[in-house]
């Protein structure tokens, strides 16, 4: 596996390479990270080249946000994508990826990009479309891998990859799981042992919205307001707890695949998940 840390190094270094498939990361990577990989090793076969970036991506953080303080493990990281097959690490410098101040960003549209997420995290999702873009033109993937955890960062991509005719085909990786139910997240790691076993509440509380909607209640807004004071009351504090749409995120109606989405802060750290609904 090489290691490579500049852009004409990587273009070169994949200039034999037809069949590439991608998985971007910020790096501190867990099993979830590595079946992506693993994935991406399916679609492309062991012909094709597999990369992963490793880059903590600033323009995505918000100034209150942990972008000093976010683990970078690079040395941990590259075992554990060589054990699962990358055939190349990305993993430029801040100066290397912007060399002068982005000012030129892709701005994806409010209608899906400031809900959710995008309303509690003004600008998040510029920042992931600027650099994800920026990332397809260097590493020019014929298929790149996201994980479903970022639910809606997975919707946003998809519409900048068909929006912008970008010759690759963006496909979903399932949400991993520990064994006792919490999806894994790169920020798992600032929870202690007993918010761990907490943190289960919050893919229960989705279970429960779910649950309701399938028992017959629709009154969305109730529901919503119910499950999100079940969670302060247990000492969380939630942005939104909420059943939308698979295909657009809007709310959700009969007959139709949904999603409950959830993003909440236990303690000091903020963690989403959601489940789809067929």
């Amino acid at each position: 596996m090489q290691v490579i840390h500049t852009i004409p190094e990587l273009r070169d270094a994949l200039a034999i390479h037809r069949q590439r498939g991608f998985v971007p990361t910020m790096g501190n990577l867990h099993e979830g990270h590595l079946a992506l990989v693993k994935q991406a090793r399916e679609l492309v076969g062991p012909a094709g080249a597999v990369i992963a970036s490793i880059f903590v991506n600033r323009l995505q953080f918000a100034p209150h946000e942990d972008f000093d303080t976010y683990p970078r493990t690079l040395a941990r990281d590259c075992e554990q994508l060589e054990g699962a097959g990358c055939d190349i690490v990305f993993a430029p410098s801040e100066t290397e990826l912007y060399p002068e101040p982005q000012s030129f960003k892709v701005v994806p549209p409010p209608a899906l990009a400031d809900i959710l997420e995008g309303h509690f995290r003004p600008g998040f999702f510029t920042g992931v479309c600027t650099v994800v873009h920026k990332l397809f033109n260097i590493v020019q993937p014929t298929v790149a891998v996201f994980g479903k955890k970022d639910y809606q960062q997975l919707m946003v991509l998809r519409r900048m990859t068909a929006q912008m005719a970008l010759p690759v085909a963006v496909h979903g990786g399932e949400t991993r799981r520990s064994d006792e139910g919490l999806a894994l997240s790169s920020r798992n790691g600032y929870l202690s042992a007993p918010e761990k076993i907490e943190a289960l509440r919050l893919s229960r509380t989705l279970k429960g919205l779910i649950a309701r909607w399938q028992s017959g209640e629709r009154d969305l807004d109730a529901m919503e307001a119910d499950a999100l004071q079940s969670l302060r009351d247990a000492g969380w504090a939630p942005d939104y707890l909420t059943l939308r749409r698979q295909h657009d995120l809007g709310p959700a109606v009969d007959g139709q695949p949904l999603v409950a989405l959830g993003a909440a802060r236990l303690g000091s750290t903020r963690l989403i998940d959601n489940l789809e609904v067929s």
